[in-house]
């Protein structure tokens, strides 16, 4: 998974409220990414307006990025324009939610098959080592990098150019920072990898398959018991 899966209790992985100031932002993207992952652990909430000056103070930028950070959410209906007032953060739903990590399950879970059906010993191999680099790893941002990576060469491995394209746009939509800073989504994440590379092992695609799905599914149910434990659901 591009950065997928979420953390068993997540509403204890900050301890003041919102993440840390990326250290160097360069570019909008990544202005997007720290706003993206604002909106989907509700720190920022539906109807919320998103001062630009604030974001640009926050991260160091100026204003230009993150118009442009804003003009790219918006394309992904995740901000919305209102007319005098700027933007505001869209509405998401519960089935918003279900549907995001559906679409990343069922395209993951595809991948993870194909790849079980055709990776070869040595690829086998570098993926147990990456696996186990991150095995104990407990910085966040080492663990959401490393994750990252591994399964960035699990779907180069599965050799399906389309497939991948469409994951890394559907897992966009993932919190990655809020999930990398719960210890028990780590703990998960290592259980999930050490059943993903066995089924490899086997060359069983279909162990895999479920494997992947399972792995997305949960994340769905962390998410939203996440929401729930900060009352998001609550005025809808």
């Amino acid at each position: 998974m591009t950065r997928p899966a979420p953390a068993g209790s997540p509403g204890r992985s900050r301890a003041a409220g919102r993440p840390t100031p990326l250290a160097r932002p360069q570019l909008s993207e990544e202005v997007v990414v720290y706003l993206r992952d604002l909106i989907m652990s509700g720190e920022l909430r539906p109807g919320e307006f998103i001062r630009l000056e604030d974001v640009a103070a926050t991260l160091g930028v100026s204003i230009t990025p993150v118009r442009e950070a804003l003009l790219t959410l918006r394309g992904e209906d995740m901000v919305e324009l209102e007319h005098r007032r700027g933007y505001r953060v869209a509405p998401l739903s519960r089935q918003d939610v279900e549907d995001i990590f559906a679409l990343q399950a069922h395209v993951a879970g595809r991948l993870a098959g194909r790849a079980a059906s055709q990776i070869s010993d040595d690829e086998l191999d570098d993926l147990r080592a990456q696996h186990e680099a991150l095995r104990g790893v407990t910085d966040p941002a080492d663990v959401e990098q490393r994750e990252f990576d591994f399964h960035r060469t699990l779907n180069r491995i599965a050799n399906a150019r389309k497939l991948s394209w469409f994951l890394h746009t559907a897992t966009r939509y993932t919190p990655a920072r809020l999930y990398s800073s719960d210890q028990d989504w780590q703990t998960s994440m290592v259980t999930a990898h050490d059943e993903l590379i066995a089924a490899f092992a086997a060359r069983d695609g279909a162990r895999a398959t479920d494997v992947m799905t399972r792995h997305f599914a949960d994340g769905a149910e962390q998410l939203k018991a996440h929401l729930d434990g900060i009352g998001f659901w609550a005025d809808r």
